[in-house]
């Protein structure tokens, strides 16, 4: 079950909230996810790798989509703005 973390936009101060664990929600909605939180490009390979393999791709991202997520997201630019104990368990999980 994925886990909230605060995330924090150094240059801009703009404060969201990202995600951390399995994705229910990836599985359910599959490459619609990315499309939603502005990765176009990123949904649309997902389509692809759906259609090549019959959608057994979406269970498969459902466990490794929200640390791909959010390491992108730290890699532009934002920062966790969690408590102290919340980030190091989310660079942990992370950097695995």
């Amino acid at each position: 079950m994925a886990t909230e973390i605060r995330l924090k936009h150094n240059e801009s101060g703009l404060t969201k909230i990202g995600c951390y664990g399995f994705s229910w929600t990836y599985l359910c909605f599959g490459p619609f996810v990315p499309m939603f939180r502005g990765e176009l490009g990123v949904g649309a390979l997902h389509i692809l790798f759906a259609l090549f393999s019959a959608g057994i791709s979406n269970i498969i991202f459902a466990f490794i989509y929200n640390k791909q997520y959010l390491r992108r997201q730290l890699e532009n630019g934002w920062v966790l703005a969690g408590e102290e104990l919340q980030n190091q368990i989310v660079k942990a999980s992370i950097s695995e």
